[in-house]
C-alpha cells in the first residue's frame, strides 16, 4: 500500500491482513522503491496523488525497470483522463475513496492471482530456456524445425544430413526438452519467442 496518509495506510493494512494476506504501507513512491520486495504473488494498492512521485509517475517507473506488479490506484480526486491514463498504462483497476472494503479486496485478490500467473510464466520459461541451452547446435536447429512439423527427411533434405543422423537429433530434442509429442514441442518453441512459422505446402 502506497499512500501519503499514514491514517489510510492503516486502515487499508487492518483489512487487508483481516483476508490473511500480508502488507507492506509505505506513505511515499521513493520509499517504496527503495524497499525490497520479496518475489511472491503480491499487487499495489497505489494513491494517485503523492507528494514526491506521484502515483502515475511510479507507474512508469515499474514499467521501465520491467517491474509488472498489478497496481490497484485509489484516489480522492479521480478523473476521466487520469483513469484512461492509468488503465492504459496497464492498471488493473481505479477506485475512488471512500474505498468499499469489499470491492477493494476483490481487486487485491484478482492482482494476486493475476501477478502469480505471471510468476508461474516466467519460472517455466527460465526452466525451458536451460533446457533449450543444453541442446547442442545441431540439435538447436533441428528444435525449430520439429516445432514447424516437418518429417524427419524434410529435416534432413534441409540441414543436409542423413534421415538416420535426424532422428537420432530428434530423439535427443524430445528428451533433453522432456517433451512427450510435437504438440509439446510446438508450445515450448512460443514459450521461449521461437514460435514456428506453418510449414510450407509441398
Amino acid at each position: 500500500v502506497v499512500d501519503d496518509d499514514p491514517t489510510v495506510c492503516t486502515a487499508l493494512k487492518r483489512l487487508i491482513q483481516s483476508v490473511g494476506l500480508a502488507v507492506e504501507t509505505f506513505t511515499s513512491a521513493r520509499d517504496f522503491l527503495q524497499a525490497n520486495h520479496a518475489e511472491a504473488p503480491s499487487c499495489v494498492v497505489l494513491d494517485v496523488r503523492l507528494p514526491d512521485l506521484s502515483g502515475l509517475n511510479l507507474q512508469e517507473k515499474l514499467a521501465d525497470a520491467k517491474i509488472d506488479l498489478p497496481i490497484i490506484f485509489i484516489t480522492g480526486y479521480g478523473d476521466i483522463p487520469m483513469t484512461v491514463r492509468a488503465m492504459k498504462a496497464g492498471a488493473l483497476e481505479f477506485l475512488t475513496k471512500p474505498l468499499k472494503d469489499q470491492e477493494l479486496l476483490d481487486a487485491i485478490q484478482r492482482g494476486i492471482e493475476q501477478h502469480r500467473t505471471r510468476l508461474n510464466e516466467r519460472a517455466e520459461i527460465t526452466k525451458l530456456q536451460t533446457r533449450f541451452d543444453s541442446l547442442t547446435p545441431r540439435e538447436r536447429q533441428v528444435f525449430p524445425l520439429v516445432a514447424q512439423g516437418r518429417l524427419n527427411k524434410q529435416i534432413a533434405a534441409e540441414l543436409g544430413a542423413s534421415e538416420k543422423t535426424i532422428k537420432i537429433h530428434r530423439g535427443q530434442v524430445m528428451l533433453k526438452m522432456k517433451a512427450d509429442s510435437v504438440a509439446d514441442i510446438v508450445r515450448m518453441a512460443q514459450k521461449l519467442g521461437a514460435a514456428p512459422s506453418r510449414p510450407e505446402a509441398a
